[in-house]
């Protein structure tokens, strides 16, 4: 049973490549088995079949270090042709600050 942390550990996921049925449920399998919390999502198709979705994530209650997620999701992803990218939330936001 995953235990939910009072302070976070947040990290910025992103899947993109040809839609198909059940990209999000996937990849939210992968994070619920391995304690991590979804605490936002984003998803869009483009032009019928352009797949694009960013998560922000919460891992303070897993086991898992940000690598081991990224294999884990990459895992799951790569079969369905799609790319997987996973970042910590607090470098991601100081590289894309304006």
């Amino acid at each position: 049973m995953c235990q939910m942390p009072k302070k976070g550990k947040k990290i910025v996921i992103a899947v993109i490549g040809r839609d198909q049925v059940g990209i999000v449920a996937r990849v939210a399998t992968v994070l619920a088995d391995n304690c991590v919390n979804i605490e936002d999502i984003n998803q869009k198709v483009f032009a019928g079949d352009v797949f694009a979705m960013t998560m922000m994530a919460d891992i303070a209650g897993s086991a898992l270090s940000l690598p081991q997620i990224h294999g884990k999701l990459t895992e799951v992803m790569d079969p369905m042709g799609l790319s997987v990218t996973v970042h910590d939330a607090e470098v991601f936001q100081y590289m894309h600050r304006v």
